[in-house]
């Protein structure tokens, strides 16, 4: 080693040593200048006045009190505490408060129970904590801020509640209790996951926590309301689904929202079981209308299954079918107002009804077929005798003259049209002024514009031609015997003239031999 580092060597230690000595100096002048003992707590630190003073600046004594009493450091940093909450204490030295070197026995804290304010602290005095001495809670040897704060620490033996039963909120008091009884209860079951509404909030407690048990509380409404249940399990376990925690009555299920029955009309005012006679839930209903009122069809199925195609929700009675607009059969006049059984005696699904007349009317033809089956030619929907439209002209004996006033009554006197006679003599026989010496057929002479028209000439129309006196002799005269047809074939005179033949009978029968039609003296004899 070189001498030169030899000594500096010497001049570091040299002046290491005077420090030591400085410093050992300083302390024994510092203590032998302080005002006096510090309490039995900071006893060790009686002689390091450094721990506690800054030589050069007094303002960072505050600082030093919280480098060792780190909890009040944090009490302040937080906000929290007693510390911590009052504001004077943040601008203020710790010394204002806790003077030092008052002696062993001092008491640094000076604590006036009767006038502390504990409202500053992290526990807040309410109820009857504000009754209670301090000791109750502030057990001795203890620092006043290891006191508990939770009500478990203090009232564990006042508690009937176990863990067992209740879980972690066995050691919560507070969220159900208060501090001013034990009775007064106050827990918010709306942050729960069994928030209460409805009859609910007036349920004592015991009522779902069974033998004061709170966890694994069940919380479906069976559980607790099974013996309630009605329905026997008809309508499943999910009573929420239909009823609110109001009351039973008050039903909460939208049958038109939940489901794909809206429900109108009658079906709004019906009982659930009166569709619902199964567990819904397991039993899944059957929309079709048939499925309820099979036994309210009094058609007995005539017209099939399908209900809503007539009926509606509000009445059995209000029939809804357009029979004008869904049919090829148009209901007008007294089909209106028929009967829908009246018709369709058989199932309208599996029978396709005949649209003509006859089919339905059959059994109301007054004419026993003989006018046919198209009863439309003459009637109408209005009624059977209402408005006659039947042209009476298509038919063998066309209505002219006096005849197309006449109500059909008067020829036809039954409905057995076909057997009405076209003779004139079958209505007229009483008119026949002529007692039947002119035969049956009226027509041969007269029109049906009156009976004294008549048209009849004797020269064209038959083989015996009227001349000379015959011309002024009546009808009657010559035809005085009743037969039901006049003979073409001519008469000879001596059938007529049989009184007025003066030769009786001599000459014969053939007068027009000798005499003529002028008169019987007018003799010119012919062969």
């Amino acid at each position: 080693m070189s001498s030169t580092y030899s000594f500096f060597l010497f001049c570091f230690l040299l002046g290491v040593l005077s420090m030591l000595s400085s410093l050992v100096q300083a302390t024994a002048i510092e203590s032998l200048i302080s005002p006096g003992d510090v309490i039995e707590g900071h006893k060790k630190y009686q002689n390091e006045c450094i721990k506690c003073h800054d030589r050069f600046d007094r303002k960072k004594q505050k600082s030093k009190c919280l480098d060792c009493h780190k909890e009040v450091r944090d009490d302040l940093n937080k906000r929290i505490g007693y510390h911590g909450r009052k504001k004077a204490i943040h601008i203020q030295e710790c010394s204002t408060c806790h003077t030092e070197h008052k002696g062993r026995k001092y008491d640094v804290v000076k604590l006036n129970k009767l006038t502390f304010d504990h409202q500053y602290t992290d526990f807040k005095l309410k109820g009857e904590h504000k009754k209670i001495s301090c000791e109750s809670c502030h057990k001795p040897k203890k620092k006043y801020r290891e006191a508990p704060r939770d009500c478990y620490s203090c009232h564990k033996k006042d508690t009937p509640h176990k863990a067992k039963t209740m879980g972690k909120i066995a050691k919560r008091c507070d969220k159900c209790h208060s501090e001013n009884n034990w009775r007064e209860f106050h827990y918010k079951h709306k942050k729960s996951k069994f928030p209460h509404t409805g009859k609910h909030k007036k349920t004592e407690c015991s009522a779902c926590h069974i033998a004061d048990r709170y966890i694994k509380t069940p919380k479906t409404c069976i559980s607790c309301h099974k013996g309630d249940d009605s329905h026997r399990g008809r309508n499943g376990t999910q009573c929420q689904k239909c009823h609110t925690t109001k009351n039973w009555k008050t039903r909460g299920f939208n049958h038109d929202k939940h489901t794909d029955f809206p429900l109108r009309g009658q079906h709004k005012n019906q009982d659930c079981k009166s569709c619902h006679k199964k567990d819904p839930y397991k039993f899944k209903l059957k929309m079709a209308c048939i499925t309820c009122h099979k036994h309210d069809d009094s058609h007995k199925g005539r017209f099939g299954k399908k209900c809503q195609t007539c009926h509606n929700e509000k009445s059995w009675y209000k029939n809804r079918f357009d029979h004008n607009k869904k049919t090829k059969f148009k209901l007008r006049g007294k089909h209106a107002t028929t009967t829908c059984t009246s018709c369709h005696k058989k199932n309208i699904y599996k029978v396709k009804l005949k649209k003509n007349c006859y089919s339905c009317h059959k059994t109301d033809d007054v004419h026993k077929g003989q006018q046919g089956k198209k009863c439309d030619k003459c009637h109408n929907e209005k009624g059977w005798r209402s408005k006659l439209r039947f042209d009476h002209d298509i038919t063998k004996f066309p209505l002219v003259g006096l005849h197309s006033i006449v109500p059909c009554e008067e020829c036809h006197l039954d409905n057995n049209y076909q057997d009405t006679s076209l003779k004139c003599n079958s209505c007229h026989k009483q008119d026949d002024v002529h007692k039947g010496t002119l035969g049956t057929n009226c027509q041969r002479c007269h029109n049906p514009n009156g009976w004294s028209i008549w048209r009849f000439e004797h020269n064209k129309e038959s083989k015996f031609k009227l001349d000379g006196a015959h011309k002024k002799v009546h009808c009657h005269s010559c035809h005085v015997t009743a037969v039901s047809k006049v003979k073409s074939k001519p008469r000879n005179c001596l059938n007529c003239h049989r009184a007025d033949d003066n030769h009786n009978g001599q000459f014969g029968p053939r007068c027009d031999r000798c005499h003529s039609t002028k008169d019987f003296k007018d003799v010119r004899m012919r062969r």
